[in-house]
């Protein structure tokens, strides 16, 4: 595996030159006014996304289940659809699913709180998830928690909003040791800076890491996707994902499936026109606001190829 992320390295940024970056479930994304979060289990069957209202004042969790080959139509996941839920992540088995959410801590509470990390689980790929359970300390905390990404061994990397360090969002981990989270701690400095760093994919044998940085010198504009591979040494030094996955607006929340070489993101490219040649008329106008690439927030996919492979 260490030549194969030396080829990674080699051949710039996984030759994603050679990739197309596509709309990802556009018929069913474009129903929302802006849709996040792309999270697909492990059998292939499901995929959660986060639906938010224009503003983004209202999240609710959205669950597409396949049938054959056909999606069917989304529907809000059964835990969520009252209080601010996002970003989902499934375990490895596909039985605990993890996300972010503002909600009480009692069940039958109404006043909602800072972002927390919580799950639900379910005995089996066909049973309904239970109620959300909070994961409590030390995850955690007093500060606002989210994009949960759990790895095989169980350790638990997330984004952290902690207004006590001198710098902004940053990427946190928690090492399951003997049964237990040991008390979170952000990653060394080649991951975080004195900027926004936040939701990190984390390989589920955690050789690599993809994750958005704001704002970076090397950055095309807004947020960027970059990757950092595991050395002896610790994290490696990130690198732009390059102009063929990311854009000069926002490019954030990536998810990878290994199984088919894809990485998939949500980005709020923006490839509306300016101006036209000729007025248009009402249709047109209608045509040319409803494009997919119209800076909401969207889903884009672009394959890998052969380099995840081992």
């Amino acid at each position: 595996m260490k030549l194969v992320l030396f080829v990674f390295v080699c051949c710039g940024l996984f030759g994603f030159s050679q990739q197309t970056t596509e709309p990802f479930l556009a018929n069913i994304v474009k129903q929302f006014p802006n849709v996040r979060d792309t999270a697909i289990s492990p059998n292939g069957n499901e995929i959660l996304f986060s639906a938010q209202s224009v503003m983004g004042n209202t999240s609710a969790i959205i669950t597409v289940t396949k049938n054959g080959n056909t999606w069917n139509p989304p529907q809000v996941a059964s835990f969520s659809g009252q209080f601010f839920d996002i970003e989902p992540f499934f375990s490895t088995d596909g039985l605990t699913l993890y996300f972010a959410s503002n909600r009480p801590l009692e069940p039958t509470g109404k006043t909602v709180k800072d972002f927390d990390i919580w799950y639900v689980k379910r005995s089996s790929m066909d049973d309904t998830w239970s109620e959300p359970i909070n994961m409590g300390s030390p995850i955690n905390t007093k500060n606002d928690e989210f994009y949960p990404c759990i790895t095989n061994n169980r350790n638990l990397y997330f984004t952290m909003d902690n207004p006590q360090t001198n710098t902004k969002d940053d990427i946190y981990i928690s090492e399951y040791r003997n049964g237990n989270y040991s008390p979170p701690k952000p990653l060394d400095d080649s991951i975080n800076s004195n900027g926004y760093e936040f939701n990190a994919f984390i390989a589920s044998d955690e050789l690599f890491m993809v994750y958005t940085c704001y704002n970076r010198e090397d950055g095309l504009g807004s947020g960027n996707l970059y990757i950092s591979y595991k050395t002896d040494t610790g994290w490696s030094q990130v690198k732009n994902l390059g102009n063929s996955v990311n854009s000069d607006k926002m490019d954030y929340c990536p998810f990878i499936d290994t199984k088919s070489n894809t990485l998939y993101f949500t980005s709020k490219r923006d490839h509306s026109k300016t101006n036209f040649e000729n007025p248009q008329s009402i249709e047109e106008l209608l045509k040319e606001f409803d494009k997919y690439d119209n800076g909401s927030s969207r889903l884009y996919q672009v394959e890998l190829g052969n380099f995840l492979k081992k």
